[in-house]
């Protein structure tokens, strides 16, 4: 029998991230996981991280270490204040502060390095651009731009192995869909964690982009938020 196919799942330990690393090892990939401690202020994401890497048995898991508050430019990794109950917080016109400058280019490049090493021709993210802040790093075209340079920038592209492949399973899917695929696939979203800006206990303020948008879709999916004491 082959081995199943080695695949990265970027991990930050929120819903969406959650949903792809199931969805993955549903689709028979060897999982390995890769998160970030990039100086974000809602660290707490991480022992999230680590709690599904270990329910969802993966190969292995990689916290790797960057600091992006040496640059700031975001309310995430910067004194700047998280904005709280906006009016608009799907997909609105103006990029908010929240959004940390290019980010998933950087963790795709960490991502695409590992790969490299492992000789894995799958990465997982759990990007979306339905019910999402407004984040240019998480439309389809940022998606096929940096495949197609990943394909030119590695071994395995200019030997004309396997090209690499960047899924997006949840891109064109509500907060509502992915929270019922998440479900159907046995998620435990009680280990996830969502919120930009939460209390030092780790609880969530309810009110930030991230909050809302996930509130917005357990209610339309009919479910309760098990964070929520539902």
């Amino acid at each position: 029998m082959s081995a199943s196919p080695k695949a990265i799942v970027l991990l930050s330990g929120g819903l969406d991230s959650a949903t792809v690393l199931a969805l993955a090892k549903r689709q028979g990939f060897a999982v390995y996981a890769l998160s970030f401690r990039y100086g974000q202020r809602h660290q707490i994401e991480l022992a999230a991280a680590a709690k599904l890497a270990k329910a969802h048995q993966v190969v292995e898991h990689v916290s790797l270490e960057i600091d992006l508050r040496i640059f700031g430019g975001s309310a995430l990794t910067a004194d700047i204040a998280v904005p709280k109950d906006r009016a608009e917080v799907s997909g609105g016109s103006a990029i908010p502060v929240t959004y940390v400058p290019a980010r998933n280019t950087i963790f795709l490049s960490f991502a695409l390095a590992w790969a490299e090493v492992l000789e894995a021709a799958d990465i997982f993210i759990g990007v979306n651009a339905l019910d999402y802040s407004g984040y240019p790093d998480c439309r389809p075209a940022f998606i096929h731009a940096y495949q197609a340079m990943a394909n030119l920038a590695t071994r395995a592209g200019v030997e004309n192995a396997d090209p690499l492949r960047i899924h997006t399973p949840l891109i064109h899917m509500s907060k509502a869909e992915i929270i019922r695929l998440g479900h159907s696939l046995g998620v435990d979203y009680g280990l996830t964690c969502s919120c930009y800006d939460p209390s030092p206990e780790g609880q969530p303020c309810g009110h930030c982009d991230a909050c809302l948008l996930r509130a917005k879709g357990f209610a339309e999916a009919g479910m309760a938020d098990p964070l929520c004491g539902g």
